[in-house]
């Protein structure tokens, strides 16, 4: 029988790939942005889930929902500005 340690070769080996790679950082840092507000409206539908949402609570899910299309308005623009599009995507 063999043992299991967690640095075994043999059940996990190590593999300098683990790492994210720079231009995976880079796109990680890149929709950085668009990450946070959409954790802006997920944590504004969780605090909504046992109980009846009241008109603050719809605002706040509101403004939460036009960030993150205003997020994702900038980033297609800039997307396609680096892409060489004129006058932007959206």
């Amino acid at each position: 029988m063999k043992s299991i340690a967690a640095l075994q070769d043999v059940v996990t080996p190590w593999s300098d790939g683990l790492e994210p790679s720079d231009a995976e950082l880079d796109a990680i840092e890149w929709e950085l942005p668009l990450i946070l507000a959409e954790v802006d409206l997920l944590d504004a539908r969780i605090t909504v889930l046992d109980r009846t949402p009241s008109v603050l609570d719809e605002r706040r899910i509101r403004r939460a929902r036009r960030k993150v299309l205003a997020v994702r308005r900038t980033l297609t623009n800039r997307a396609a500005a680096a892409a060489g599009m004129p006058g932007g995507a959206a």
